[in-house]
């Protein structure tokens, strides 16, 4: 048995190995919302030591034309403060085109680097959840949500790497 005082030795992400959350014992079977909350917690806590630590595993990318938007019925529809996936909008949310919504699926947690360089460092080591979609008429498309319409109208649009990550 292990020394519960004894200090544990860092422990290296394996490229080839990936995390699996822990098989739920027979007694006791989450449901399926439950299930996917904490499959999503796990990711979310591993994409986070990964990113303290500066090894931060990526996947798959693709080059986007990144706007802003806020909370108002003219860039929304008619529930501005929910999201397409059913949670509140916040800082860290993005909505993306639907047809980059099958490279990174609803939940996705991705990395964002300004190609121009203006705002890499309000994107450097931020994680942001694809959690919204953009209307039907955008392709190639990603949104980020920010506080105020002012923030939204002085990003402007831009060209972005968005990086997924694992």
């Amino acid at each position: 048995m292990r020394d519960a005082l004894a200090p544990e030795a860092p422990v290296l992400p394996q490229p080839s190995v990936s995390v699996q959350p822990a098989a739920p014992t027979a007694a006791v079977q989450p449901s399926g919302a439950v299930q996917a909350a904490q499959t999503r917690a796990l990711g979310v806590q591993l994409a986070e030591t990964e990113l303290a630590r500066g090894t931060s595993r990526t996947g798959r990318s693709a080059v986007v034309r990144a706007t802003a938007y806020n909370s108002t019925p003219g860039q929304t529809d008619s529930t501005p403060f929910i999201t397409a996936t059913g949670t509140r909008v916040r800082s860290g949310v993005v909505a993306l085109s639907r047809d980059l919504l099958r490279s990174f699926p609803y939940g996705s947690k991705i990395m964002i680097e300004d190609l121009s360089g203006r705002y890499n460092n309000l994107f450097r080591g931020r994680v942001f959840t694809v959690e919204d979609t953009m209307a039907a008429r955008k392709t190639g498309s990603l949104d980020i949500w920010m506080s105020t319409r002012s923030q939204a109208i002085q990003f402007g649009a831009r060209q972005v790497r968005i990086t997924a990550v694992r």
